[in-house]
């Protein structure tokens, strides 16, 4: 899966990106027919340690999933986003399957 990803107020290094970019690889075993996803990271001028905005939006036939997560980390915000988009994922895999 191709995952676009934009930083905002700062430039991401190559070793988030492919962090990213591996852990979004994980999805395709959850539902195979993503069309699009984009990531983006953005980081917010405040004093509160939970700066660091992950935000990933999947689209899918007929449906996109958006998934927006404030933590300390860029890491910690992706494992938590991606379990989010897992669970999504899995429930749309079977109330397709339940249709047919």
């Amino acid at each position: 899966m191709k995952v676009n990803t934009q930083s905002v107020n700062f430039n991401a290094d190559q070793s988030l990106i492919d962090f990213i970019q591996k852990r979004m690889n994980k999805l395709d075993q959850y539902y195979d027919k993503v069309i699009r996803s984009e990531v983006y990271l953005k980081v917010e001028n405040t004093n509160n340690k939970l700066n660091k905005i992950f935000e990933a939006k999947i689209s899918v036939p007929g449906d996109s999933f958006v998934v927006k997560k404030q933590c300390k980390s860029f890491e910690e915000g992706t494992d938590v986003a991606i379990a989010s988009l897992q669970r999504q994922l899995k429930k749309r895999k079977e109330k397709l399957r339940s249709n047919f």
